[in-house]
């Protein structure tokens, strides 16, 4: 068993839904990659690597979630700026949605386990 911090998630719940926290993020505003990670840690997240988080954004874009264009590097070299399509913003309406009646699913389930743990 691995030690981490109490309040940080498994690493495997982030994976789970990394694609709607990503296009969440976009739907904010089009940005590179790293700003995206940088976003979702901001937002409680665990760190994104990027080996996880750009072959994300590549089958987001193969999908037609996403697209990108090449903007110039302020003091470097350019950068992969991704946007929301009008399909990735029906995508984003779709999968909250879904996830919505996931989450409540999963909240009766432990609901219930935890009382039926407390009437032992």
């Amino acid at each position: 068993m691995t030690t981490r911090a109490v309040d940080e998630e498994p690493a495997a719940w982030l994976r789970g839904v990394i694609e709607l926290a990503a296009v969440a993020v976009l739907a904010e505003g089009d940005n590179h990659g790293y700003a995206v990670a940088q976003r979702l840690a901001e937002a409680g997240f665990a760190r994104v690597k990027g080996g996880v988080l750009y072959p994300v954004l590549a089958r987001l874009e193969s999908d037609g979630v996403l697209c990108s264009t090449w903007t110039a590097g302020e003091s470097g070299p350019g950068r992969k700026v991704y946007s929301l399509t009008p399909a990735g913003t029906d995508w984003l309406a779709a999968q909250s949605a879904r996830w919505g009646r996931f989450a409540e699913r999963m909240d009766d389930l432990l609901s219930t386990t935890a009382e039926k743990g407390l009437r032992r």
